[in-house]
């Protein structure tokens, strides 16, 4: 267990929420040993639970919306073998089609939906969003008919479970709590270079006349700045589309959730690498930054404390694993009857 980090919470709370994941990995051989690894910088932020017998990630936040359901996947918990062991919904890099439908029954049952009622998409790095309905049920998932160079889903359709996946790139979650819409969206760097967090919201005003001040958005687990190294080009792109971020880092600052250990303060969101022509990029903060700038109250958002390359026996990633890997998933729907 991290020093810095059982300080920041205390060793009593550290402990305890260290015991129940242990608890929860001894039901899973092939996690036994495994422990997440949390960023010292966040308050704990997502909670690791046993659901209908695979263990989820849920955010604490979105939790408190009665009206929805949500959860992430981690590695364990499904039938898929070898580098997709065993949580794996990706089902382009060669995983048996069987498998794959069976994590998606378990995910459903999970998300007390039907397997027919999930949409997902064949996600291709892009900004492009598509609004969900009823006559959608099932595309991407029980019906092979996905939706192509589609990164965005939104819906206020209850009963349908929306599905983003990732392997270092980063899952967004948004819950409209006045109108009672939702939307999941996949954001790698080009998503994230092209704005993919404001358009979500933007789309959401469209469709559903949601005020971005009514949203809950969560930044799920991918990867973090000190793990994800880029060249100048990127940088390039991303100290362009930033500008000057001062007003929107001392919006973040203030929060209570980001807590950071640095004596310099709240690091920037493109910081020079260790070689050079190298630069750090934390996708988590310029995420935030454009939600801020979008409209949404820099306190609803949560943030991830897991990278997923720093827990590659939990949650897949592509850089740590170089490639060899599977996808984890994202799902949120809105409840029925509610």
């Amino acid at each position: 267990m991290d020093e810095a980090w059982t300080e920041e919470i205390g060793k009593e709370d550290a402990g305890e929420l260290m015991e129940r994941e242990l608890q929860i990995w001894s039901l899973f051989p092939e996690m036994r040993g495994q422990k997440l690894s949390r960023d010292v910088r966040l308050e704990p932020v997502l909670d690791l639970e046993l659901c209908e017998g695979i263990p989820v990630l849920r955010f604490p936040g979105l939790s408190q919306c009665d009206f929805i359901e949500h959860l992430i996947t981690t590695r364990a918990g499904g039938v898929s073998t070898g580098m997709f062991s065993t949580m794996n919904f990706t089902r382009s890099l060669g995983d048996d089609p069987e498998n794959v439908k069976e994590n998606y029954r378990r995910v459903a049952k999970a998300m007390h939906c039907r397997y027919g009622d999930m949409v997902g998409t064949r996600q291709t790095h892009t900004t492009n969003i598509r609004r969900v309905t009823a006559k959608d049920k099932g595309n991407g998932i029980a019906l092979r008919d996905a939706y192509h160079d589609v990164d965005g889903l939104v819906t206020n359709v209850p009963g349908i479970a929306l599905a983003c996946y990732g392997a270092d790139c980063v899952p967004l979650l948004f819950v409209d709590t006045w109108g009672h819409a939702i939307g999941v969206a996949h954001s790698g760097w080009r998503g994230t270079a092209g704005n993919m967090a404001g358009k979500m919201v933007r789309r959401m005003e469209e469709e559903f006349g949601t005020d971005p001040a009514d949203l809950r958005v969560a930044i799920g687990p991918s990867i973090c700045q000190s793990c994800y190294e880029v060249d100048q080009n990127v940088a390039d792109v991303f100290l362009e589309l930033l500008g000057d971020c001062r007003e929107e880092l001392e919006a973040v600052r203030r929060t209570r959730r980001y807590r950071m250990m640095r004596e310099n303060g709240l690091r920037k969101p493109v910081e020079p690498g260790k070689e050079a022509g190298k630069y750090q990029l934390d996708l988590w903060l310029v995420n935030w930054i454009l939600l801020i700038r979008a409209g949404v109250s820099p306190e609803q958002v949560e943030v991830t404390d897991l990278c997923t390359c720093h827990n590659p026996g939990i949650l897949f990633s592509h850089r740590a694993s170089k490639g060899k890997r599977g996808g984890f998933g994202a799902f949120l729907k809105i409840r029925e009857g509610v």
